[in-house]
Parts: structure tokens; sequence; C-alpha cells
């Protein structure tokens, strides 16, 4: 019998995985017999992340420790043991399986439960908790046979529960006590904001909702039947019909074990620990989300992971490291909606001020909390933009004075004199500044890595000192402090597109040029690894598409593509789509205009003409999307690309051919225009305008590339756009004719696609250019790169290969299957339901759909 030293861990989810790690690290697991006891059939993996399961992530990807991992080390782990007793005389743990094992030192990992409402119904079938791998595969597999899905509780788990719905397919609702979502991390202003992404996702949102039963039908009690879920009763009286409700309205500690051995128990729950991690019984450790300190749970895992470094001490008989309590500020993007919030976020201290920014248009929210001197950041919101999360968090954590106008630190990049102020960026932070909490990694850690590890990437980082492992909010600071770090040094700072691609877009788009490599996984084989992600998937889809123009549906590629690419329509806020076919520099014929009316009315469409000169039709559900594409077609209409980063529209004025200003045919030609580049995909999406005179009505100098005629030809400007930040075009040829137009065109899109970075529109891209419009003559019109015969004979190849990308899909049975709004039924989604308003369609608001399902009941 072994002499050494008896540890007990019961719980291996991600904290107790820390604790293992941290144990192995520090050379204990050979002095010591370390036994875990896991209750789920499998070793510890990533909850933060579970949602990715639905996104087709397995198990074995959200894995923790690699096979083995702990026998190697000389670690016990009884996965589906579950233990059920503590006798503290003794010191023994009983399991459920009869096992009884002594200890000398027990930590207690059991971490949370979910909280699910007493209220009536409640175990019916068709209800759900939101924790485990088992809890998904169950929510998975009863949503094959049904269409509509509820959760109830709004706030980041329950935001989660809802995309994991939202992913299956059904039509998606959301249920929160609070009078917003996240109640806890955001106030009113940007609780609206958030639920305005949200609802623009297509899921419903109903706040201030008292769920007061569980409505089922087939209840036999006599039988122990409590029945199936039928919908949701409100305190309002307002029902909710659904088949399947997910409870995510909060956890608990898991103290169960703690309270029938005596242990002290926090006033709110959780295993009372000294800040040595040590519960009442000075033999026993708690860490994680079952404990408790000064009365206090922690539910995030920074904190758990803090708490597992300092019991190893404790262990280690050290003490040295003392857990404090935590900061929970936290940095989210729930379901692509960026949610931060850290310090004083709702202004409680005494003599707190605000500085706050409301975009409703863009959908941003940002707050300040300030001190009431205003030279010290007390807190703070973000919402819809987080990008700043992480020098604000250091400036908080830091206490650094606030610069003069602390405002600027939230305003957008297209304010005249904002952008950061001076001395707030990261080369202000102490080296004690904490940059990854997570991991308690220091920027000192990570600079000193840096250089004497000669790291180059942001991943080489990550894996070299843990920052950035955790819950990812940390890596844009990490992104910064390594182009500072190799700036002193004097290396050329790297561009890569991400950690699955070490080169920037315009070395992919030459790999992919030169190489004629045709398919993302031929281009990740041979120059990238891993699997890729959402940043390079549709980034290099975007160059494959511009180099080899092959359908984007086709099977190689279609994977690759966004939602909106993917479903050749934009997705608007209530989960329908919009239609909207090309019209040539807005010349349309009058039996046209009568088969868009046709259409429009078939389907019950909202129709508007755009400031492209296009009309749109709005409202079609998925499965409508090939048949009113069929009948635009057969009216002799293509698609319009609005979907894509592609040429969108060619504005025109009626030019010579009407207007008595008119020195030139601008129809004519921005017909001509569009027509050449419809069929190209971009960095970003592309817009043009041709005018016939200098009266400028068709606004050819707000536009990526624009015409305006002259009474010896054409002007020639590039560059300009009206997006977030407004940019006049500059003029890059002048007094030139039809066919230089089309040459300086051809080799300026091309030259673009090329060279900018991913959604870079050409403004920006311009903006970076050293040289600017005198290099970017030298390349177009003089040639100086003697690159020009090749760029056009690229955009020739573009137009020799454009096919109508919706004209091919109706063609193509394989790729109408995608067309379905459920991917586990063929039935219709009867959600969509609209209301009439100034004469057309619009659709109904969550109110409005709730009182007309309860007239129908």
């Amino acid at each position: 019998m072994s002499s050494r030293l008896k540890l007990l861990v019961i719980g291996n989810g991600m904290v107790g995985h820390r604790l293992l790690e941290a144990l192995i690290t520090a050379g204990v697991v050979p002095t010591w017999d370390v036994t875990v006891f896991c209750d789920e059939p499998r070793l510890a993996y990533d909850r933060v992340n579970l949602t990715k399961f639905f996104e087709g992530k397995s198990a074995d990807d959200l894995a923790m420790a690699e096979p083995g991992r702990y026998a190697r080390a000389g670690v016990e782990v009884l996965v589906g043991e579950e233990a059920i007793e503590i006798d503290r005389a003794a010191k023994i743990v009983r399991t459920r399986k009869g096992g009884e094992y002594p200890y000398d030192k027990l930590v207690l990992a059991t971490g949370s439960r979910p909280f699910v409402p007493p209220i009536k119904g409640k175990d019916a079938e068709g209800c759900f908790v939101y924790r485990t791998i088992e809890d998904l595969e169950g929510i998975a597999a009863f949503a094959k046979d049904i269409s509509v899905g509820a959760v109830i509780g709004g706030g980041l788990l329950g935001l989660e529960a809802a995309n994991a719905l939202r992913n299956l397919g059904l039509e998606t609702h959301v249920v929160e006590l609070a009078p917003r979502l996240m109640a806890l991390q955001v106030d009113e202003p940007g609780g609206a904001i958030l639920r305005g992404h949200i609802e623009a996702l297509g899921v419903a949102v109903h706040t201030g909702k008292v769920t007061k039963e569980i409505v089922t039908e087939g209840e036999d009690a006599s039988l122990g039947n409590a029945g199936k879920v039928k919908g949701l009763l409100f305190a309002d009286g307002g029902v909710l019909e659904t088949p399947l409700v997910v409870f995510s309205a909060g956890i608990r500690a898991r103290d169960d074990l703690a309270r029938a051995s005596g242990l002290e128990i926090g006033q709110r729950g959780g295993i009372a620990i000294d800040d040595q991690c040590r519960s009442s019984d000075p033999d026993i450790l708690a860490i994680g989300e079952c404990a408790s300190y000064d009365g206090r749970t922690f539910g995030l895992v920074a904190p758990g992971y803090r708490m597992a470094e300092v019991a190893v001490e404790t262990l280690r008989g050290q003490g040295e490291l003392r857990f404090r309590g935590a900061d929970m500020s936290t940095k989210l993007k729930l379901m692509g909606v960026d949610v931060a919030s850290f310090g004083d976020a709702f202004g409680l201290d005494a003599g707190a001020r605000s500085i706050s920014l409301t975009d409703t248009v863009v959908g941003v929210y940002k707050r300040l909390v300030l001190s009431a001197d205003k030279k010290r950041l007390l807190g703070g919101i973000l919402v819809g933009d987080a990008t700043a999360y992480g020098q604000l968090l250091s400036i908080y954590q830091n206490n650094l004075t606030l610069p003069p106008f602390p405002e600027d630190l939230i305003m957008p990049p297209g304010r005249e004199g904002s952008g950061g102020s001076p001395g707030m960026g990261v080369d202000a932070l102490p080296a004690s500044a904490m940059i990854c909490s997570c991991h308690n990694v220091d920027k000192g850690t990570i600079c000193k890595a840096i250089t004497s590890d000669q790291l180059t990437v942001v991943s080489d980082i990550k894996a070299c000192t843990k920052a950035g492992t955790g819950c990812g909010s940390c890596v844009t600071l990490l992104k910064d402090l390594l182009h500072a770090e190799l700036k002193k040094a004097g290396v050329t700072v790297v561009n890569h597109v991400c950690e699955h691609f070490k080169y920037s877009r315009q070395e992919l788009f030459h790999l992919v040029k030169v190489h004629a490599i045709k398919s993302f996984d031929d281009l990740l084989e041979r120059h990238g690894s891993g699997r890729g992600c959402e940043i390079c998937k549709p980034a290099v889809a975007s160059i494959l598409a511009s180099t080899w123009n092959e359908h984007i549906l086709d099977r190689k590629h279609v994977g690759l593509q966004d939602t909106n690419d993917r479903f050749m329509a934009n997705v608007q806020r209530d989960g329908t789509y919009s239609v909207v076919p090309r019209v040539a520099g807005g010349e349309i014929t009058p039996d046209q205009l009568i088969a868009l009316g046709v259409v429009a009315k078939r389907y019950g469409l909202y129709t508007k003409i755009t400031g492209g000169q296009r009309v749109d039709l709005f409202g079609a559900r998925l499965d409508q999307l090939p048949q009113v594409w069929s009948e635009l077609i057969a009216a002799g209409f293509e698609s319009g690309h609005a979907y894509g980063k592609a040429l969108r529209t060619v504005k025109s004025c009626v030019g010579s051919t009407w207007c008595r200003y008119g020195v030139q045919d601008s129809v004519g030609l921005a017909v001509r225009v569009e027509n050449r580049y419809k069929g190209l995909r971009s960095p970003h999406k592309l817009k043009s305008a041709v005018s016939g005179c200098a009266r400028e009505c068709a606004e050819a100098q707000s536009k990526d590339f624009g015409i305006i005629a002259t009474e010896k030809g054409y002007n020639l400007y590039v560059c300009g756009n009206g997006g977030m930040k407004p940019q006049h075009a500059l003029l890059l040829a002048s007094d030139i004719d039809e066919a230089t137009v089309i040459k300086y065109t051809d080799r300026f899109l091309m030259f673009y696609v090329r060279t900018a970075d991913r959604l870079e529109r050409t403004a920006t891209w311009f903006n970076k250019l050293e040289g600017g419009i005198e290099y970017l003559k030298q390349v177009v019109v003089e040639d100086s790169l003697g690159l020009g015969a090749e760029l056009e004979a690229d955009m020739q190849h573009i137009v020799d290969t454009y096919e109508c990308e919706w004209k091919a899909a109706v063609n193509d049975p394989v790729k109408l299957r995608q067309f379905r709004p459920f991917v586990n039924s063929d039935a219709i989604d009867k959600s969509v339901i609209f209301v009439e308003e100034r004469g057309q369609p619009r659709p109904a608001t969550w109110h409005e759909k709730a009182a007309l399902v309860q007239e129908a009941l």
C-alpha cells in the first residue's frame, strides 16, 4: 500500500481540470496519490463554448485534456463515478457504486447546477436544462420533430441556449423576468440595443414576463406521467405555444455534499472558504462555482481558475497565494453581438458620473462610468462594438489617469480627433498590468515572452503564456502588444488573416492565383493548419470567387459562405429575406416593372425603391426564394448581388438622352459598366455611378468608383464611399473615352481585389496605400508595375465566366435543397406574420404576434 498522501478531487469540470493541470505543473502529482471523481460520462470539456456543439463541434473537439494526459501524469480519474457522501470523521468519500476512498486532503470542484423555477409543469416531456453535452444531445434529438422552442432566462446562458435553438432551425423565443436582457451586465439603454440585435436575428424577445405555468397535455398522475409541453402561460394571461422549453434562469452552487457533511455554507449558498480556499474543515478545500468567498459565489471561469491555483499552493503548504475575490468584468459575443461590462458598470459609487454613446442606426451603445473628478475610470458597458474593451479594462484595472477628454475613448474612429487618446494605448500600461485575467498573465510576462522567444504571431503568445486561451476577450490587446514589441525591435509586423493561415489576404490571393488552387480544403492543406474559422472561410471564399468565378453554392464552396451568401439574399430582422434583382443603370422596361408588381402581390412582399435605383422586395420566406426568383428570371431579371461582397449598383442620371444639361450618354455607360462588373466578388461591397454632366445628379464622387461626363469624354474618380466615414472619391483620370474608362476601371478594381485586406472598403484601402493617389495613377494609368495587361485579363475572365447565381441555383435540384426553413422538416416557417402599414405589408412585432396567437386561441 502506498505511503503517499491521498488527495481526492470531486468534480472534473473546467475548474477541476485547471486544478489537475496546476498540480501536474507544480510537481505535486508524483508525491501524492491523486484520484478524481467525474460524475459525467466524459472528461472535462469546454463548457464556455458549449454552444459550438450545435455548430458542428464534437465532444472530442471540446475536450480540455488530450487523450491519456491524466494517466500519463499519474492521475486516476474515475469517469461516471458519483461521490454521494463525505465522512469527515473517518476521512472517507463514498460513491454511488459502493466504493470507499480514504483521503488526507479533499478538494470539492462540484460546480453548479441550473436553476429551474418551481412552476407547474417543469417536469413535463419537452422541458430541458442547458448545462451538459447530454443536455444538448437531448435537445437536438427532441428538436427533430418540432419547429418552435422557448428559453426561460434572458441572461448570458439564456441567450446562448437561444442561439442553440436557432442553430437547430427552430423559431426561437426568449422569456425574461427582468425588463431587459442580461440585466446583470447591461443597463436599460444597452439592453434596448442588445434586444434590437437579437430580434434582428429572428429571435423573439419577451421581457418583463413571469411564467406562471408550463401548459401540458396528456398528463396522467396515476402513471407518474407529467404530460407533454404545450406552451407557456404568463402571469399577465398571455400564452406562448411551444413544445420545447429550455430552462436557463441562472445557476445554484452544488453544495449538497458539503451541507450533508456539516461544512459551513455561505449565506446565499456555496461552500464557505477562506482566502486559501479552505472550507470550515481545513482538510477540505472548495473551488469554482460551488465555493462562496466573503458571501459571494463566482459564475465565471476566471475566478475559478484563480481558486485552483491558490488551492494548489495551499495543498503544497506554500500558502503565498491568496484569493481575494475577483473582478467580474466580462466580454462576450452572443449570436455575433459584442457585449461587455466591467467595474462599476451601473455607476453605483457615490459621485460617479457617466458618459454614454447611443447609435440606434448602427446598433452600438457605450457607457463609461467616471469618478467624481473625472480622472479615473470606474466601469463601463459596451454593446454592439467591444473593440475598446481590452484598452478600457486595462485603464480601469491599473487605475490610470484618464485623458482630458475621456469621451474620445468611445467615440467612433470617423470622428475628427478621435480614435484613441494620446498615452492611453498599450505602451501606457505598466508591466504589472493584468492582460489575461483568466490565466493571470500580466503585460510584463507577455512582452518578455515576445522578445525572449522571438514570437511573431498571436497564436504563439497563446501557446507560450496561455494568455487569450480562456474567454478570449484579451486577444485584441495581445495583438496590440505584439505589434508594439515587434515595432520596437525593428521587426516587420505581420498581417495574417487568422491563426489558420500565416499569410495576409494579399498573400493568400497570390497563392490561390499562382498555384491554381480552387478550393478551401486544398489551400488549407497546402498552406494552412487546423480546420479554418469564421474569419478565414469567407475571406478565402471571396478570393476563390474573385479568381475563378465558380458558383458560390457549389458543394466545395457552400460551407464557406456567411448567411447572406449561403441563401443569396439578405436576412431581415424578422427572419425573412429580401429579393433585389439587378436593374443595370436604373434602366427598366414597363414589362419588367409589371413583373415586379405581380411577384410582390403574389407573395405579399413589401416593395421599396432603393438609393441605387433598384426595387427591393422584402418579406420572402426562405422556402419562397426559389419560387420568387424563378418568376423574376422568366421576366428577364438577374441576381442583384445585394447579399454579397460584390458590385451592387451603378447609379445613373438620365444623361444626354433626356436631360438638357447632359453632355454624354450616362445611362448607356452605366448599363455597360454594371453588366461588365456584375459578377465581380471583392473584399467588400462596391458601388458606382455615372453622371451625365458636372451637376452630378448620380452622386458619382461618393462611390467606390464613379464616372462624370465632360465635354471631351469622362472623368474617372475612385475610392470614395458613403459608409460610416463618408469620403469623397479622388480623380484618377480626366477627359478619357469609354474604352479607356473600362480599361482603367478593370485595372483599378483587380488591383484593389488583389491587395486589399478582408472586409476593407476601397476608401479604407486607399487611406493605407503608400504614395496615395499619385501611386495609384502610376499603377493604373502609367502601368508602372507592368501588371496592366494581366489585371485586364483577370477581369475579362470574370466577365467571360459570369452566370446569374440565382438562375444557376433554381436549375439545380441539389442547390435548392438548402432553401428549407428547417433542417429537419419541409414545413414552412409559420412564425412569419405581417400586418398592413401605409398600404403595404410589414413584419408584425412580437407583441402583435402574441395578440394574434391569443386571439386565435
